[in-house]
């Protein structure tokens, strides 16, 4: 049933991205076959996770396979005079093979080592195709959502102190090093998930099964489900609604897309250096091109996602997730492109999922069950405090800056609290006792 639920997923958003003259995740997907990847590094991400089914040597072999079609590739955009002037030059070796092993377990395989394959294949094409409709949901938001609720959190945000707006001097102190950096951590947090994901499968190709719950299905979920909330909450971030949008960072950015100027669509240009007067906010429209990706920050929600799942890696592993999850939390903020009320909803949100998932691997635990509830009554009730009271959260942040971080600290006690009952005391090793010498 998942196969089949996904491709209509699919096919309806292809058909939606068409409604409104937008490229569809499929068509867009069909196109990596030949033309540059939007995020090679990505497709190759999505290769190592189909690995995790071969044994060492196929893995060798479909590594140098997809190396071997992006050379080829590249040889001949050299030979035609082609230029690579948006995504990556590489990438399409590795969709290439993860299509070529799909075939295989089609035609030369059967029973359950064709299902694993098929298994280790729709895990790759999954963390691609998640992308690629996001990216369509996003597009989606900006053409479908002409208003913008930008004011609601920038008074809501009053609360908390304005962290976007201090995170955003901080960021602009450090120039194109500080940049850059954060921007490259930000811009590869599918490729940090694939590597705490591959810890977690390493033992699925020598016991030929996957584990019950892993991090790809939260990822996945989190990016599937957020964009909904951008319909009902459009919001596109500070440094669009106040500051100078696409151009802000464009002098410095390694990586700056071709995004035309959107900065005479702000209200003011007032981001980072003074944060906005408490007023009475109203919607304000916005162009279509900007995503509304605001409300809850998915990067937040994924990094945390990346930090919960890390925990029970080695060492290394446990300390890579703490610092992406700090400094993603630091883009978000210091890019200008989230307020901090958002931050604190994606960590709710991410628990949240992560609790029901949970919950159902355990045939539907009912402690999981209240946390899921509880989680879900607490995101729907900070939307509504960010919606209907955000002059009286920035006209009290004495009152209303704890209560909203009291909020998120008791769904992360509730998920310590549930995770506690759910994995097993590990029993201390009993030292051997001296024993009598015999005579």
């Amino acid at each position: 049933m998942a196969p089949v639920v996904a491709l209509g997923f699919f096919v309806a958003m292809e058909l939606t991205a068409h409604r409104y003259g937008l490229p569809g995740p499929l068509g867009t997907q069909i196109r990596e076959f030949v033309y540059p990847p939007k995020s090679g590094p990505l497709l190759y991400a999505g290769l190592a996770l189909m690995m995790v089914v071969l044994s060492w040597r196929q893995r060798f072999l479909a590594i140098g396979a997809a190396v071997g079609i992006d050379l080829v590739i590249a040889v001949v955009r050299w030979a035609c005079d082609i230029k690579v002037t948006h995504g990556h030059p590489f990438g399409n070796g590795a969709l290439w093979v993860i299509v070529g092993c799909a075939v295989i377990a089609l035609t030369r395989r059967t029973g359950p080592e064709r299902v694993l394959l098929l298994k280790g294949v729709g895990l790759g094409l999954l963390l691609v195709a998640g992308r690629k409709t996001g990216d369509t949901w996003l597009l989606i938001t900006a053409k479908s959502r002409p208003l913008v609720l930008d004011p609601y959190l920038a008074n809501a945000d009053h609360a908390l102190g304005n962290p976007s707006w201090l995170m955003g001097r901080l960021v602009t102190a450090t120039g194109a090093v500080g940049f850059n950096f954060l921007d490259t951590i930000y811009g590869q947090l599918a490729v940090a998930a694939v590597v705490v994901a591959l810890y977690q499968l390493r033992h699925v190709a020598a016991e030929r099964r996957f584990p019950r719950h892993h991090l790809v299905r939260t990822f996945l979920l989190i990016g599937l489900l957020g964009p909904a909330i951008y319909m009902i909450f459009p919001v596109v971030g500070p440094v669009f609604a106040y500051g100078t949008g696409t151009d802000h960072w464009a002098s410095i950015a390694l990586w700056s897309p071709q995004i035309p100027s959107d900065g005479h669509w702000a209200v003011a240009n007032l981001w980072p250096q003074t944060p906005p007067p408490i007023s009475a906010p109203h919607s304000i429209p916005f162009d279509g091109v900007t995503p509304r990706n605001c409300m809850p920050s998915l990067h937040t929600a994924w990094a945390t996602a990346i930090f919960i799942h890390s925990r029970k890696g080695p060492r290394f592993l446990r300390y890579a997730g703490t610092f992406w999850l700090i400094a993603t939390l630091c883009a978000t903020l210091g890019f200008g492109y989230h307020y901090g009320v958002d931050l604190v909803a994606g960590v709710v949100f991410t628990l949240t999922i992560e609790a029901g998932v949970r919950s159902f691997d355990r045939g539907w635990d009912r402690a999981g069950l209240r946390l899921t509830a509880y989680g879900t009554a607490v995101f729907v009730a900070l939307l509504v405090s960010y919606r209907f009271l955000p002059v009286r959260m920035a006209e009290y942040p004495w009152l209303a800056g704890p209560l909203v971080l009291l909020a998120m600290a008791s769904v992360i006690y509730g998920y310590t609290r549930a995770v506690a009952r759910w994995e097993p005391a590990t029993a201390p090793t009993r030292a051997p006792q001296p024993q009598p010498e015999l005579l």
